[in-house]
This record gives structure tokens, sequence and C-alpha cells, in this order.
């Protein structure tokens, strides 16, 4: 407890070093008690004072993240993203593989989706600490929680998947078996999208900002990664499906991201830095590349096929990554919360000119 008396002149036995202040050396209050060169920031009796510094970002108290970044590992978190990905993306190419009468091509799908599967649940439980905490999601159904629709959905589609590759490996009930497949293929565009959602639907500034697009994003990204898988592991002979769907894949991949870079702003720069841009960068490249291979050489070339292949799934595991890193590069930095917010609210207070 500080001995500081107060006199007419002023304190006397103050302490060097022991009063706390609340901005830098030498900063004075205004008249509504506020520091000078700060922003209110938030609603309410929430609002709190936000410094800016001289050369116009944004600090906050003690420079920590204004939110809490999320504590998802890296390698588990991302690897479940893009293998659950894969695993709903390749149960549609399964899918359209026993409609067309491709059976090869329809039975690789299969077995990718199946380990696919395996290892992204396998990353989540990891991720999660123990695996009766991935049941305990299953106890609700809320339609408005991504993680309660994610769960219930790979709940449903992983014995469907299950029972369609099962038939096919023991030539067993086969229109059972086709018709799981059809299911599996039905729901595999759920669990290829719903991840999108769900990082989405957090308060990281990266990805919250880029609700709209992020799901559309993750099915051209996981479309990419099955059909370069199926350019590796199917014969040429029934690989035409893959090498359409790889052109598209990566043709939508593309546009999704430039949409959401324009739509994310200032925010948008954190897929451009550090370890996120330049894992970004190589997986654009790596796309363009394996979109470009399986258009034009792998229906004539199967080392191009396997190599294009190649490309597309490294492509889209490298886009998971660079999102996940971006996302938390996002999180960190409090200028990425703040400035969007004054931006909104700037706009908020511009009347409009036709009202």
């Amino acid at each position: 407890m500080s001995d500081a008396k107060v006199t007419r002149d002023g304190l006397e036995g103050t302490r060097p070093g022991r009063e706390a202040r609340l901005w830098s050396q030498g900063a004075e209050l205004d008249d509504s008690g506020d520091a000078p060169n700060s922003v209110r920031v938030g609603w309410g009796a929430g609002q709190r004072r936000q410094r800016r510094r001289n050369d116009g970002e944004f600090s906050s108290y003690y420079g920590e993240p204004i939110i809490n970044p999320p504590v998802w590992g890296e390698r588990d978190i991302a690897g479940y993203l893009f293998a659950g990905g894969l695993a709903g993306a390749s149960s549609i190419l399964a899918a359209g593989g026993d409609l067309s009468r491709r059976p090869r091509l329809a039975r690789r799908c299969k077995l990718c989706a199946a380990g696919a599967l395996g290892v992204s649940l396998v990353a989540l439980v990891h991720d999660l600490g123990r695996p009766e905490r991935f049941v305990n999601m299953l106890r609700t159904f809320k339609p408005t929680s991504p993680m309660s629709i994610g769960s219930w959905l790979l709940a449903v589609y992983g014995p469907l998947n299950a029972a369609a590759l099962l038939s096919d490996v023991f030539r067993r009930a086969p229109r059972a078996g086709r018709t799981a497949s059809v299911a599996a293929g039905a729901l595999g565009a759920g669990v290829a999208s719903y991840t999108g959602a769900l990082i989405a639907n957090t308060a990281v500034p990266a990805w919250h900002g880029g609700h709209r697009e992020l799901p559309f994003l993750f099915v051209a990204s996981a479309a990419s990664a099955a059909a370069g898988f199926a350019l590796i592991a199917a014969p040429a002979a029934e690989s035409d499906p893959a090498r359409r769907l790889a052109v598209l894949g990566a043709t939508s991949e593309i546009i999704a991201e430039q949409v959401m870079e324009r739509r994310l702003g200032m925010v948008a720069e954190t897929l451009h830095q550090g370890k996120a841009g330049r894992r970004l960068k190589t997986a654009k490249a790596l796309t363009v590349l394996g979109a470009l291979g399986a258009a034009t050489l792998a229906s004539r070339s199967r080392l191009a096929a396997s190599l294009s292949g190649a490309a597309l799934l490294t492509g889209s595991a490298l886009t998971r990554f660079g999102l996940f890193e971006a996302g938390m590069s996002s999180a960190r930095d409090p200028k990425y919360t703040v400035e969007p917010q004054r931006e909104r609210l700037a706009a908020q207070a511009v009347p409009d000119p036709q009202a």
C-alpha cells in the first residue's frame, strides 16, 4: 500500500515506480476522464477505451489480444479440416463412379473416404482430449450450431460410407451398397462444407469476416483434393470425372478466395503475411498447376496424372493450414479486431443521402 500523502503542494512520500499509469508517461486525461488519442470500443456498459498510437495503429492493454485466440492445435484441427473435406468430396466422386459404372474409381474413392474420415476423427478426438467428448456432442441436436450439425453429419455419414465400402469389397448386397454410396455422397457435401461454417462461427477476424465464402472455399478445396487422389489412384480409363472435378474445384477455389479477400478488407493482410502467406501462395500455385495438368496431360500420361493429383492434394492441404494460421494471426493482433469495428461504426454514422 502506498504511503503517499495529499498536501496543497501535491503528493508527498510517493515511491518511484509504484504508481500505475493508465497511458504512456506524461499523458493527461481529457474532460471525460479518458486518455487523449483514444477511441471508444463497444456499446453500452461494455464500452472501453482503446488507445491509438501516434502512427494511427492500435494497441491493446499491455499489447495483449483483444479476443482470446482459439486453443486448437494446428496439426490436429487444420489436419481435421483437410481430412474431413477430402472424405466428403471423395464420397461424392465415389457415388458418381457407382452411378456411371466406373467400379474401380468408385471403390478407390470409398477407400480414400474411409481412411480420410478415420484420420479426421483421430485428429478431432486428440484435440478434444477424451473420446467421450465427441459422444457428448451427440446428446443434443441444435440446428443453429455448426458443431452440433457437424457431429451428427459425421455420425450418420461414417456408417453409410462404411456400408458402401464393405458391400463393394465383399461383393454383397450390391443394391443396398449402391444406395448407401449415394446417401454418403449426398451427406459428403455437408461434411466437406460444415467445417467452413464451424470456424467462421467464431470471433476470429479472418474467419468470421469470410463467413459467406468459407464454406464454398472449403467445398472447392475438398473437390480439388478428392480429384487429385482419384487421378493418382484410379485408372486412366475411368478418371474422366476426376479430371473435370479437378478443373471445376480449382477454379471455384480461386474465385471464392478472391471474393473472400475483397470482403475481408484490411484483415486480408493476414492471408499474405508470414507463414500463412507462404502457405497460401504455394497452395494457389500448386492448385493451378494441378488443374492445368489434369485438363491437358493427365488423360495421355499416367505420370502427368499422378503429378497433377499430388499437386492438387498438397495445394488443398496447404490451403487449410494457411487459412488456419491466418486466422490465428488475426486473433493475436488487436488491430484486426478494432479497425474493422471502427469502419463499421463509421459507416453506420454516415447519414443516408436518400433518407
